[in-house]
């Protein structure tokens, strides 16, 4: 299995268009997995603006950098960030190969 988290180039040029839409170009962005939603977990994304912690798992790729916690990373190992537009939106989406399964509203996960 993959050991890494794979960054898409167009989840990459997504992330670089917001870092400098907040005014923050050296910020990254933290993933990850907390309990709650439909299917009895949730991806967390949010930023972070300092450097990662000292435990943190860094994946950079196509010049934005990705920060994860170890527990997370359990579930999200092999894992790739993608950013996709569509007629039904837009927004960024984990392709995990872990998932056992999805909720109808895409915002939680099953393993």
């Amino acid at each position: 299995m993959n050991e890494e988290i794979i960054i898409t180039e167009a989840a990459a040029n997504e992330i670089k268009r917001q870092q400098v839409k907040r005014g923050t170009p050296e910020a990254a962005i933290r993933v990850g997995i907390r309990g709650g939603g439909c299917t009895g977990f949730s991806y967390m994304f949010e930023w972070a603006d300092g450097e990662p912690k000292q435990t943190d798992k860094v994946f950079t790729e196509h010049g934005v950098r990705l920060f994860v916690d170890p527990k997370s990373f359990v579930y999200l190992r092999g894992t790739e960030l993608d950013f996709i537009t569509s007629m039904m939106g837009h927004g960024f989406k984990f392709n995990n190969p872990n998932a056992k399964g999805t909720c109808g509203c895409g915002e939680s996960v099953q393993f």
